[in-house]
């Protein structure tokens, strides 16, 4: 049986103490990285993506994605605005006519599918359009059609470089824990 010496405990707990503050340093690097560049998360303010968000979750939000591609309909997108951010749908892509005629979606003409809609959100979108949707801006929308501020009332077209992420998973409250597509 070997005794350490005096000297060679201070050693290894140099080592132990030098591994350890590695250890740390980096993982807090990569979790500055991770929380910069790819996920981050958001809180759902108000009642306008009821029933899919509730207002007060907090959601994990996927920014890296839009870096390799482009959203698309259906997405639950977090918009970078001025005064606050917004959590709203991608009805309408570039270059498309959006419509809404007898509470049915038409895009370019089409009447559209919406099955992340309970059918009482569907019957509280009211007429409007047709607008066509201009290069690099979407149309976004909230689930709950009669009271969202959103591409029809306020918020107006957004432009790709305001989407900062794409909606993944709600993580509070931890009972409603799930996937938000």
């Amino acid at each position: 049986m070997y005794i350490y010496s005096t000297s060679e405990r201070k050693i290894s707990l140099k080592k132990e103490i030098w591994e350890w503050t590695k250890a740390i340093i980096i993982a807090v690097i990569l979790a500055f990285f991770l929380r910069t560049y790819v996920f981050a998360t958001s809180i759902v303010e108000g009642t306008s993506m009821d029933p899919t968000l509730h207002n007060g979750e907090r959601v994990i939000f996927n920014k890296a994605i839009y870096l390799l591609d482009e959203p698309e309909r259906g997405d639950i997108v977090i918009i970078q605005h001025p005064n606050k951010n917004y959590v709203k749908r991608v009805i309408g892509l570039p270059n498309e006519t959006i419509q809404v005629i007898d509470n049915v979606l038409y895009i370019n003409g089409k009447p559209t599918e919406q099955p992340y809609l309970p059918e009482q959100q569907k019957l509280e979108t009211g007429d409007f359009g047709p607008v066509e949707i201009p290069t690099g801006e979407y149309f976004v929308m909230g689930d709950n059609r009669d009271i969202s501020k959103d591409s029809r009332n306020g918020l107006g077209f957004i432009e790709e470089d305001d989407i900062i992420g794409r909606s993944e998973i709600i993580i509070y409250p931890f009972d409603n824990i799930s996937l938000t597509r």
